[in-house]
């Protein structure tokens, strides 16, 4: 059936009939010709009527047909019905549609700014800034409707910077805003942080006479407000003739983006008196305000606050205290809060997603992961790079690679923190081969590598322990890459070396820093610090402090606190006192720290005074605090007042003793020699005594005697470090010198099984600005000159005997000087003496192993003959011996082996205290005679275990006897005679040992 054309009449445009074929062409897979068309020169009012019902209609694809029969037969449409199928568009989101009505412009009657503003409006409205701004750019006149029209745009598109340039266009145009279109801009000024530019537009109203507008007033506070000009804002404030709750929230939000939230608070509780009502906003201001200070029990108080308001929560105010939690450092409590938050109805967004996620990640907690990304789903979030990004960081810190993999390559739009968190989730994980393969496809996208990239990928291969791959991506990053090296670049390399444990090249990277001109920062001093604690590394303090005053961060109180901690370990304690007595703020790692450091140096007076200085600055004692009281305690020989303290840590701090707390308890009976009440604790403990318990038990029983009970703390040690080879050595030589040689052999089995290897002692000294390392034994002939001094020194050391009361035996970490040769710590000390230029003030050593007894005597020798200060640092402790005392109070981590044997003896006789009151008889030992000695110590002079299996065989025979002192005799044979006496009377049988 042909189109039929019926003229109704002549003043009336022909309409066509549409056949049934074609009725159906909309259907159909063929583009089919509209049937519309029109007679010659049709009236306007029935063109504009017909596309009007057309748009009413939603039938736009048969408005553009009738456009191009319009332009085909040269007739016009209105402004008024084009602006109509352009906001026909708007209404329907179309922006093909809007680009064809776009192309057909020519139709309309009149081209007028109206519709090209109207054109601007189309694009903007539908997403599409650009062709927006393009028919912008090309208007030949703009009137305020057009800037309005772009502004808006620009507004809904958060493009601040935008709006602030097209207000200067505007202001060159002159083409004044109005009281419409300046809250947009000054919305705009605030969010750029311009100042200048906002001031400009409040004298702007100033002379225009719209000071009178509450709109306009609240957005010229708010601009005050945001770019922290608080005085200013404050003024304008009290100024304002009507202040509404928008004024209020804008005033109180400025001082909450400032930190002040407390005045913010203040400003709260006016308006309330004020009989003006918080709203949503208000409460959500301030609980965003406490959180971003890290007041989140003040911020959770006032969400149940305004719960009593009759305001509910909403996902604003759910969410900033889930943001806030998670920030800091209190994820176990964000996500209860998210699962309330669930229950009680209320819809997540995207950064309530992102924050529960982050505080999943840094829980590890991968199911509570599993369900959020779930929801996620279902909302339709996946697609927000945001919450994208925070699954991929939680998938990643969860040890699923994998499935932050498969996330990363579903995301459909990927921006720089995408990549950057997917390649730190394989450094992390030491898969930087993976990391680099993705790095090179980033280098190869629309997304390239900045910095950040670059240091992440430089300290994921310099802590897998690849130092080359590490510096040549240093290198490149500048050259290929052409990203300048920021502060994070050098630290990446600092850090990465102190975790790999290279301090030289640390500092060495650390002063290059500096020589390319780059400031060290907080983070680089931090990462410094650490690798320079120790007695050798002094001046290398010394000059990051140097550099600390000149870079101005001494102010910093987190570089404060580590100073105090590294001067010291270093051995400068007067130093860290200095620092600590500068610092205006003190927190309670300040406090900890000296008082760490006073305990470190046994002074424990100073170290108790802290305590009520911390007491009078309001800060609470955390665990490490008290652990360091109660070795304070026990320094000072305070028994009760030590265990006042660890009795009332869960009611007085609500801090449940831990393992640590209970090895100083141990220390602390210990020191006093309460051995029963030590084990008795250690027996009730309601947790697995550690390491540290039963170290200071062991200590206890060697300085005390008590070899049972060493023995005992031998085994358990045994048991909790079967790779430890001091304690498989140790334990050895107790066996044999009790005689239980059954056990002996189970230890040496699991002593092959773990393939313990004895440490050989090595020490470090700085002398003339250059670090020498000594080995035990070392032949070398260099040194040639120090071994006849130390064998001189160690005879004078030993007959001088200074009754240091500590160090008693010699040998448990290291072998004895007749198995290994010279000890390392004699080699560094004789270096120290005869190699200095001068006779040197102080003496600085680092041994890898605990010091024997033999050399801490002859250290308190030196230090009275020399007048010298000796600072030796062992693997158990800390000793500064001066004027023949040791800072450890011979107190020392001592060797149970030979002082077990005299134990041994005399608990015989039940007369333990024999070894300290009674003072056994010595006669000439290389022709001089000594004094006064205690027998507990002439044990040390035994050389071999043989030589004191035999004094323990005729001690145990005759001490049954009644024979309760022995007399030893060095003779002319080079024998040590050994003699038996009792009231008096001389034993006529002796015990030879031949010291040869």
């Amino acid at each position: 059936m042909e189109n039929l054309v019926i003229i109704r009449s002549i003043s009336k445009p022909p309409l066509t009939i549409r056949s049934k074929q074609e009725s159906l062409s909309e259907f159909s897979q063929k583009p089919i010709k509209s049937s519309i068309s029109f007679a010659k020169n049709p009236l306007p009012k029935f063109i504009d009527s017909h596309l009007d019902t057309l748009c009413k209609n939603g039938s736009l694809n048969d408005a553009v047909t009738v456009l191009d029969s319009i332009a085909q037969q040269g007739s016009k449409v209105t402004p008024r019905t084009y602006m109509n199928l352009l906001q026909s568009c708007i209404d329907t989101n179309s922006i093909n549609l809007g680009r064809k009505f776009h192309a057909r412009i020519s139709v309309v009657q009149e081209k007028s700014p109206v519709i090209e503003t109207k054109l601007v409006s189309m694009y903007a409205k539908c997403g599409y800034l650009r062709d927006a701004r393009k028919v912008f750019d090309e208007m030949s006149e703009r009137s305020l409707f057009t800037w309005s029209a772009m502004i808006g745009a620009c507004c809904r598109e958060k493009r601040w910077k935008e709006v602030v340039e097209l207000y200067y266009m505007m202001m060159k145009d002159n083409v004044l805003p109005d009281g419409f279109l300046l809250p947009k801009i000054l919305q705009a000024v605030g969010n750029c942080r311009d100042v200048k530019t906002g001031e400009l537009l409040h004298s702007f109203v100033v002379r225009c006479g719209m000071g009178s507008s509450p709109r306009v007033n609240n957005s010229i506070l708010a601009v005050y407000s945001k770019c922290g000009k608080l005085s200013l804002a404050r003024r304008f404030f009290e100024s304002m003739d009507e202040r509404d709750i928008v004024a209020w929230n804008a005033m109180m939000s400025g001082y909450c983006l400032k930190g002040e939230v407390e005045e913010a608070h203040r400003l709260f509780d006016a308006m309330c008196e004020e009989g003006i009502e918080p709203g949503l906003v208000t409460w959500n201001i301030l609980i965003a305000g406490y959180n971003q200070k890290g007041q989140c029990d003040v911020a959770m108080n006032l969400m149940k606050k305004m719960v009593s308001f009759g305001v509910s929560p909403d996902v604003v105010a759910w969410t900033a205290m889930i943001s806030g939690f998670a920030q800091n450092n209190r994820n176990g409590q964000a996500l209860d809060l998210y699962k309330e938050m669930i229950l009680a109805g209320v819809e997540p967004n995207g950064v309530t997603i992102t924050s529960a996620l982050s505080a999943c990640a840094s829980l590890k907690v991968l199911n509570t992961g599993l369900g959020i990304h779930s929801l996620a789903v279902k909302m339709g979030f996946v697609n927000d790079v945001l919450v994208g990004n925070s699954l991929i960081d939680m998938y990643s810190k969860c040890g699923q690679l994998g499935a932050a993999q498969l996330v990363f390559d579903l995301m459909s739009e990927k921006d720089l923190y995408t990549w950057n968190s997917m390649i730190g989730g394989y450094c992390q994980a030491g898969y930087c081969g993976k990391a680099y393969v993705l790095f090179t496809k980033m280098q190869k996208s629309q997304v390239q590598p900045n910095v950040v990239t670059w240091n992440t990928m430089i300290s994921g291969y310099i802590q897998s322990g690849d130092e080359d791959q590490a510096m040549d991506l240093f290198h490149r990053m500048e050259k290929e890459g052409e990203i300048k090296r920021d502060n994070a670049s050098w630290n990446s390399l600092i850090a990465g070396f102190m975790q790999i444990r290279k301090k030289d090249k640390a500092l060495g990277i650390f002063r290059q820093m500096q020589s390319f001109c780059i400031s060290p920062n907080p983070v680089t001093i931090l990462s410094m610090l650490p690798a320079c604690a120790s007695l050798v590394a002094l001046k290398k303090v010394k000059e990051i402090h140097g550099c600390v005053l000149r870079r101005n961060l001494v102010s910093v109180l987190s570089i404060s606190n580590s100073l105090i901690d590294t001067y010291a370990k270093s051995g400068k304690i007067e130093y860290s006192r200095a620092i600590f007595d500068r610092i205006p703020s003190k927190d309670f790692i300040t406090v900890n720290s000296m008082i760490t450091g006073y305990v470190f140096h046994g002074c424990s007076d100073s170290a108790l005074g802290l305590l009520d200085q911390m007491r009078e600055l309001g800060l609470k004692p955390n665990r490490g605090t008290l652990v360091n009281i109660i070795l304070a305690h026990s320094l000072a020989g305070m028994v009760d007042e030590g265990r006042q303290v660890f009795s009332s840590m869960t009611e007085d701090f609500q801090i449940i003793p831990a393992s640590e707390h209970y090895a100083a308890m141990v220390d602390l009976y210990g020191r006093s020699g309460r051995l029963k009440e030590a084990i008795e604790l250690i027996d009730n403990m309601p947790i697995k005594p550690q390491s540290s318990v039963w170290y200071a038990l062991l200590t206890a029983c060697r300085n005390h005697g008590n070899s049972d009970l060493a023995i005992r703390a031998r085994e358990s040690l045994l048991d909790l470090e079967p790779w430890n080879s001091s304690i498989h050595q140790s334990i050895l030589q107790s066996y044999a010198m009790h005689g239980k040689y059954e056990d002996a052999p189970k230890v040496k089995k699991l002593e092959k099984r773990n393939e313990v290897q004895k440490p050989k002692g090595q020490s470090w000294i700085e002398v003339n600005n250059t670090v020498h390392s000594f080995v035990a034994g070392d032949q070398s002939t260099s040194y040639s000159d120090l071994f006849s001094w130390v064998e001189r020194i160690s005879m004078e050391a030993k007959l001088h005997d200074l009754h240091c009361g500590c160090c008693i035996e010699e040998e448990e970490e290291e072998e004895k000087e007749e198995i290994v040769g010279i000890h390392s710590e004699k080699l560094a000390l004789a270096f120290a003496i005869i190699r200095s230029p001068s006779a040197p003030q102080s003496i600085r050593i680092v041994k890898n192993l605990r010091t024997c007894a033999d050399c801490h005597r002859m250290a308190k020798y030196i230090s009275v003959k020399h007048g010298c200060e000796i600072y030796l640092s062992d693997s158990n402790f800390f000793h500064h011996f001066k004027s023949g005392c040791c800072s450890c109070g011979d107190y020392c981590g001592l060797n149970i082996i030979a002082f077990a044997l005299v134990a041994a003896v005399l608990l015989k006789v039940d007369m333990i205290d024999l070894a300290f009151g009674h003072p056994m008889k010595w006669a000439e030992i290389t022709g001089n005679q000594i004094d006064n000695s205690r027998g507990i110590y002439a044990l040390s002079y035994f050389p071999n275990d043989n030589h004191r299996a035999n004094l323990f065989r005729f001690c145990d025979f005759w001490l049954g006897l009644g024979y309760l002192e022995f007399e030893i005799v060095c003779n002319a044979e080079k024998e040590l005679v050994v003699t038996a006496v009792s009231s008096g009377q001389m034993l006529p049988e002796d015990l030879h040992l031949n010291l040869t």
